[in-house]
């Protein structure tokens, strides 16, 4: 057996900042060198961010990325870095000619090892997911050729996230490679209980390909999609070595006994058992083992519980699209109900009390109360907060133009959602939206009014996860950041008289069980009436969700934390006559 200390850097780069992703992969290298580190793993299309979306159809996007790789290498050798291999992910682009049903430009999913001031090999994904909210078959062409690095002596493969998750390609052939290690690094974004189907992948994948296994993975928000990290090694029998933190940046140094390489060095095909073959690459770095030294003990880091995660998802989506995209502090609609509270709650965690700006908007209809749980709420927290009546606001408009009914109702929500985008053109605050995901689906929000803004913290909880988020937070050490009568009264939109959400919803426990079973599991009404939801019920919910459509594509991003949210999963066409009652 030989040693061999590895470093998995599980970083948040940032989207189309080359050069300062590249001055962090030095910087973390760095590190990685000054604990000792025989090899260190950044994570999928490391130097351009991850997802890059249409930007990688660009060809001066490719360029760059292919430069920046080069230049990132000299630059490794001339700080005294260059004896430390890397490996990391970049954009690159196949040598193959132009063809119709191709990607522009013929981009690649790529990585390389970076060594003594060069790129000395790479390669690219090969399994390219077109699912959920993957498109990778517009982005890229596949790869077919899989590098095998003899370092310390020791073999170490690689291949690139999908091609974990999937049957054949690259992984399926890496026993026949005779590797001790396999390192993977990853874009996989969050949604609940992934850390779980994570784990056991790494272990069934390590038990096939009978080696150990590195997994690497980003951390950051971007846009939609938040990426937890929690990077992970397991042994060849598929036991937990060492594990990074979830949802912080972290290098995981883990010192490994892995087999020494005996194989013969040259050029190998493989059958990859998905009809198609794989061209092994291997390369010699270094044939002498290190000497003999004295491991550091493995850290695995605690898990999260599942609303931990989930809060703290939503807090790392919130923080890094205010600061990546350049915002100073955010604003918000207080309203003394429990969405806008857990909202300016999970802005205050994201980015600091002193950056959340809060406007309480009474009109005609306010309860008494919800100025005062609003205020409360202000005064634990130490929020920015200014009272802003619209009850002048709209007889205003009323003196003008006629409303009645809903129109009345939605003319007051549209008047806060001016009111909150004005103040946001004067002081540059982010408009941060505060509808949930049970309201979203039902359309049960004004365009325009409560729906304005430019991102959406709760747009993926129901409205029960809301409740239980709100419960477990003040269940954490400190004051309780949220009133208690927020969270316990019975919730109203306060557009009219004595107006209750259940005027013109069920209760939300009904609610959002037949939304999960619709939205994020695709049940059709059938199913749905099968698996126990009243008939009645649910044609008039599928209706609903429905006809909102149009709504919901002009509705705010924000961050995904189940299997299928509004946006980058869900893609439904707005002029459309299917219905699922009908047929």
């Amino acid at each position: 057996m030989a040693q061999l200390r590895i470093a998995l850097a599980q970083t948040n780069p940032v989207v189309g900042d080359l050069s300062g992703n590249a001055d962090k992969l030095l910087e973390w290298t760095r590190r990685a060198s000054d604990r000792g580190a025989h090899l260190v793993v950044f994570t999928e299309l490391f130097l351009t961010g991850y997802p890059a979306e249409d930007l990688m159809l660009r060809s001066s996007f490719v360029e760059a990325s292919v430069a920046t790789l080069s230049s990132v290498a000299e630059r490794l050798a001339g700080e005294g870095l260059g004896e430390l291999p890397v490996v990391v992910g970049y954009l690159d682009r196949a040598g193959v000619a132009p063809r119709a049903g191709q990607p522009k430009g013929a981009p690649l999913d790529a990585a390389a090892v970076l060594y003594q001031g060069k790129v000395v090999i790479k390669s690219a994904k090969h399994h390219l997911p077109n699912y959920g909210v993957f498109d990778e078959y517009r982005y890229f062409v596949r790869g077919d050729r899989m590098p095998v690095i003899r370092l310390r002596g020791v073999d170490v493969a690689i291949a690139i996230c999908e091609d974990l998750w999937q049957e054949g390609g690259p992984v399926s052939v890496v026993a026949e490679t005779g590797a001790g290690l396999l390192v993977v690094p990853n874009g996989s974004p969050y949604e609940m209980d992934k850390d779980d189907v994570r784990l056991e992948l790494c272990a069934r994948r390590a038990r096939e390909a009978g080696c150990a296994l590195a997994y690497v993975n980003m951390v950051g928000g971007q846009d939609e999609l938040v990426f937890d990290g929690d990077s992970l090694i397991v042994d060849a029998s598929g036991e937990l070595v060492a594990r990074a933190a979830q949802f912080t940046e972290e290098l995981l140094v883990t010192d490994l006994e892995l087999p020494a390489a005996t194989a013969e060095l040259g050029e190998l095909r493989v059958d990859a058992h998905d009809g198609t073959i794989i061209t092994v690459d291997r390369l010699l770095l270094s044939d002498t083992p290190v000497e003999p030294y004295e491991p550091e003990p493995p850290v695995i880091a605690e898990r999260l519980d599942d609303l931990a995660e989930v809060y703290n998802a939503l807090v790392l989506g919130v923080r890094d699209y205010v600061t990546k995209n350049g915002f100073r502090s955010v604003i918000l609609g207080l309203s003394g109900g429990i969405d806008s509270a857990l909202t300016a709650t999970i802005a205050a965690d994201a980015v600091g009390a002193s950056r959340v700006h809060v406007v309480l908007m009474p009109s005609r209809y306010s309860s008494d109360h919800s100025i005062t749980d609003a205020e409360e709420l202000v005064r634990r927290q130490g929020l920015n907060a200014q009272v802003v009546p619209i009850a002048d606001v709209v007889t205003a408009f009323e003196k003008e133009v006629e409303l009645h009914g809903l129109a009345a109702e939605n003319l007051q929500a549209r008047v806060r959602g001016m009111l909150l985008m004005s103040l946001s053109n004067e002081h540059g605050h982010l408009v941060l939206t505060t509808g949930n995901k049970s309201e979203l689906a039902t359309g049960y929000s004004t365009l325009y009014g409560d729906s304005a803004g430019g991102y959406a913290p709760i747009k993926d909880l129901l409205k029960t996860m809301v409740w239980r988020l709100s419960e477990w937070r003040n269940a954490q050490p400190g004051p309780p950041p949220i009133p208690e009568n927020s969270i316990t009264k019975e919730p109203s939109a306060e557009l009219r008289p004595d107006q209750r959400d259940t005027d013109s919803l069920p209760e939300y426990d009904v609610l959002d069980r037949l939304l999960s079973d619709y939205v994020e599991k695709d049940m059709g009404r059938d199913e749905l009436i099968a698996a126990g939801h009243d008939p009645e019920l649910v044609t008039r919910i599928i209706r609903l969700v429905d006809l909102a459509e149009y709504k919901r594509r002009q509705y705010p991003p924000g961050p995904k934390i189940t299997p299928k949210n509004f946006g980058r999963d869900r893609r439904l066409p707005i002029t459309n006559r299917w219905r699922e009652t009908l047929g």
